[in-house]
């Protein structure tokens, strides 16, 4: 029996989602959710499928049994909530949520529902990061000793202009960290190791005359096993430059650049390759979404939670927010 899924949000990032389950024999779209009646209308006519301006129609009459969330971030948490007390398993978009109470109020309920929810942090499933959790996991390249990471990327004012929410508090919950490097902040903190401190700030560099938010971050984190992990991201670089992450051990250094390289310490080089994004998609967003996706409909039935779930979401949040508190102390209602 097929998989009902149903799509609420029809923006930019759904395009990846609606592709993943075009791929999916075992899945079918069985409606799309959008309040702007314009991008309701194309994502109807594209799919074949029916429209509802809001989620609980859609929840009451199309009956799906899974609900992609791709909408601005200050809908994440309760759009969520509302299909996991339908008993709707969920796939909502990073951020988990845009403050980090509402992030809190999401775990506890994901934690007791009997629906799964999974979050996109979909760069966990690319080939160099997971072979990169693997040769950590494993022990060989003994102890992680340190780490750095830059998210080095542009945007201009008119990204912020066609969709308004991304660049203020209310709307994305923040700018650079919450919208593009959590990705990497993400990928930080499971391959080194939980982040037990963090010491960093965010500003607006190159962006001020269009968005409340940051555009710039820079912070140390101290993790919980000893390591000591230095990052830096903006988005006033030239280009979409490729995300780096640098991680060294006492046996080896592992390097990020597109392709994974792994320096061991007697002289051997292993490159391994990364996939070619196939996403009709922006390329920065990664070439793990379908795999995500289709994973988490491989593990409906398992009886324990999906792996990339709110609670393992919130760590990345907590970073995140720490840094802002640390950077906007006067705006606390805003930041936290």
């Amino acid at each position: 029996m097929s998989t009902r899924a149903a799509i609420i949000g029809c923006g930019d990032v759904s395009a990846v989602h609606f592709e993943a389950l075009a791929t999916m024999p075992d899945a079918t779209l069985v409606a799309v959710c959008d309040p702007d009646p314009e991008r309701l209308a194309a994502a109807m006519a594209a799919h074949g499928v029916p429209g509802y301006a809001d989620h609980l129609s859609l929840l009451a009459e199309a009956a799906p049994d899974v609900v992609h969330i791709t909408t601005p971030h200050n809908t994440h948490a309760s759009l969520a909530s509302d299909c996991l007390n339908a008993g709707v398993h969920v796939i909502v978009e990073k951020p988990l949520a845009h403050t980090l109470e509402e992030g809190r109020r999401l775990a506890e309920l994901a934690a007791t529902s009997k629906a799964k929810i999974g979050v996109c942090f979909q760069n966990r499933y690319n080939a160099t990061a997971q072979a990169m959790h693997a040769l950590l996991s494993s022990g060989e390249l003994g102890a992680v000793t340190g780490a750095a990471a830059t998210v080095m990327w542009q945007r201009t004012p008119e990204y912020y202009i066609n969709r308004p929410w991304r660049g203020t508090w209310a709307g994305g919950g923040g700018g650079l960290m919450m919208n593009q490097a959590i990705h990497t902040v993400d990928l930080l903190q499971w391959l080194v190791g939980e982040v037990a401190s963090v010491s960093g700030h965010s500003s607006t560099r190159f962006l001020g005359d269009t968005i409340d938010v940051e555009d710039t971050t820079e912070f140390v984190a101290e993790h919980a096993n000893g390591a000591r992990s230095a990052f830096y991201a903006t988005l006033a670089n030239a280009t979409n430059a490729p995300v780096t992450l640098d991680i060294v051990t006492e046996k080896a250094t592992l390097s990020l650049r597109g392709d994974l390289t792994v320096t061991y310490a007697d002289g051997r080089v292993d490159v391994i390759s990364e996939r070619q994004a196939g996403s009709g998609g922006r390329a920065y967003w990664g070439v793990s979404h379908e795999l995500l996706i289709a994973d988490f409909y491989a593990k409906l039935a398992d009886p324990e939670p999906f792996w990339i779930n709110p609670a393992e979401a919130e760590k990345s949040l907590r970073i995140v927010k720490d840094v802002y508190a640390q950077s906007y102390p006067d705006r606390v209602t805003e930041v936290s």
